[in-house]
């Protein structure tokens, strides 16, 4: 299916949430460097994604024109005053409208001089990248997933990612990071605090698929809108490496937390010490004197443990699970054998042949039409079709002709 992020951005908080969002899951594996470059390709996508949402035709709204854009900037270092094509775009915007927050973003990105401007761009093209790839470009052409309606009905919506290539799981942060504003404020807006369907998500391999700004404090409102999360990770160290010291926050906003096994030291230690904490127990001593005068005594005391020591917990066997949910004490649970649930017949590992699911069988069934189905038929005039009716998003009517020349 399509997925079109620029097709929620509605305002302009919406936008810097998206641009946020963009940076944070781009920035690759390797050391941050100097903010300032950061913060300079911050108010060239906030400027140009706000042109092409609130001002360029609606076939044109999509992160391709982004990228075309930033094709197009041409910048020439030994000349400040040369203008390319976006700069022209945004100076008969300014004269339309010249508080514009596209317009205003623009002027701070154009302080730059022509070496730094060009530094930027070079930075902006490393960044996007991925969406050249003509794959990803027909994705993001336009939108279908509507994720703003999820609350709206009973629907399941499955992100299928790669475990081998890392190139696209960005995608899946950037659609989780939207996924939970346009949630919350629907629910706010239109349904008065709750949604009517509950939304569940639940985000297995979260270490691997990107960051959402802000989740610590997303994991904390959510439940009041009737959406829960559950986070699915290998290992506590794989939430801190990516949310640093917010790893905290977001853990203890869940109410329910359970271990499956694992030898990660800094996890075993953190669930022995923190979680299970300490359990009493008796010892008994016994002594005995041996000489002229025998004696023999015997002492009972009462001692804390862990309920689980760390070395307990890396040999804990694989079909026990541990749950500590919120208010009550931990305790150790056998695991519910999947083969034993009364749909596992349906599963592809039950049987693959029957029931492994076909993408493109479905697909060539997709759009079949049956006797028994009512269609409505509609009759389109299009006058001039021969005509090349396609918009140009570089529109210069704004400018007199002599600035053009």
């Amino acid at each position: 299916m399509h997925y079109n992020p620029l097709a929620y951005i509605k305002t302009e908080s919406d936008v810097l949430k998206f641009v946020n969002a963009l940076i944070n899951n781009t920035k690759g594996d390797g050391k941050e460097g100097d903010p300032f470059w950061t913060k300079a390709e911050t108010l060239l996508y906030c400027a140009l994604i706000a042109y092409i949402v609130f001002e360029g035709p609606e076939e044109e709204r999509n992160m391709n024109t982004l990228v075309e854009m930033i094709n197009s900037m041409e910048v020439r270092e030994d000349d400040d005053s040369f203008k390319n094509a976006v700069d022209y775009m945004f100076d008969g915007l300014a004269k339309r409208d010249p508080q514009h927050f596209a317009v205003r973003q623009y002027a701070k990105y154009k302080l730059a001089s022509g070496k730094t401007a060009k530094s930027i761009l070079i930075s902006c093209g490393a960044r996007l990248a991925p969406f050249d790839i003509p794959q990803l470009r027909e994705i993001m052409s336009y939108d279908e997933l509507g994720l703003d309606t999820l609350g709206d009905e009973k629907a399941a919506l499955f992100f299928i990612i790669a475990d081998t290539d890392p190139t696209y799981n960005f995608i899946v942060a950037l659609a989780f990071s939207q996924m939970f504003n346009l949630l919350c404020e629907k629910a706010d807006n239109v349904y008065g605090g709750r949604l009517p369907h509950h939304v569940r998500v639940l985000w297995d391999e979260a270490a691997n698929t990107g960051q959402v700004p802000q989740l610590e404090k997303l994991a904390a409102v959510i439940r009041s809108r009737e959406i829960s999360l559950c986070l699915f990770y290998q290992q506590m160290s794989q939430c801190k490496a990516i949310y640093k010291d917010n790893s905290e926050t977001i853990l203890g906003n869940m109410d329910s937390v359970v271990f499956l096994g694992g030898r990660e030291s800094s996890t075993i230690k953190e669930i022995s010490e923190n979680w299970l904490g300490k359990a009493t127990i008796s010892m008994q001593t016994e002594g005995r004197t041996r000489g002229q005068s025998e004696s023999y005594n015997q002492n009972t005391q009462r001692l804390g443990r862990e309920l689980m020591t760390p070395s307990e917990l890396a040999t804990m066997p694989g079909n026990r699970c541990i749950l500590q949910l919120r208010g009550l004490p931990p305790f150790c649970s056998v695991k519910y054998d999947l083969k034993a649930h009364p749909n596992y017949r349906h599963t592809a590992e039950f049987d693959k042949k029957r029931n492994a699911f076909s993408l493109e069988r479905y697909l060539s069934r997709r759009l079949r039409l049956r006797p028994d189905d009512e269609y409505t038929a509609y009759s389109v005039d299009v006058p001039n079709a021969d005509a090349d009716t396609d918009t140009d998003i570089y529109d210069y009517t704004d400018l007199d002709s002599d600035e053009l020349a």
